[in-house]
């Protein structure tokens, strides 16, 4: 299925940073807790099922990519705000997507 150009600008993809990092053991399935920094846009939540190729030092001051205009979704006892994206393995484990160069925090990707 193709989508527009004009569909593709109804998702906002925002750089951020990770601040803060949890585990979450109140979800079904291993995941952190993180808190991201998306500049003017102020901090964001998220939970992320990326226990397996990452430790929370891993994650402090990471730029990463998220979806910003989603609405928050609960899990478990926690309000995840951001979707942070990542690109799929064939082992189903996740890799984060990520800018390859220092960027203004809170900036769209387009």
């Amino acid at each position: 299925m193709q989508i527009t150009y004009e569909d593709f600008e109804k998702v906002e993809i925002r750089v951020g940073k990770i601040i803060k990092v949890e585990d979450f053991p109140k979800a079904k399935k291993p995941a952190y807790k993180l808190w991201i920094d998306f500049g003017d846009l102020g901090v964001k939540k998220s939970s992320a099922q990326i226990t397996k190729l990452y430790q929370q030092e891993d994650f402090i001051d990471k730029s990463i990519l998220a979806v910003t205009n989603f609405p928050p979704r609960q899990i478990a006892d926690f309000m995840s705000e951001v979707l942070v994206l990542g690109v799929l393995l064939d082992d189903g484990e996740v890799v984060l997507i990520q800018p390859d160069r220092e960027v203004t925090l809170g900036k769209r990707v387009f």
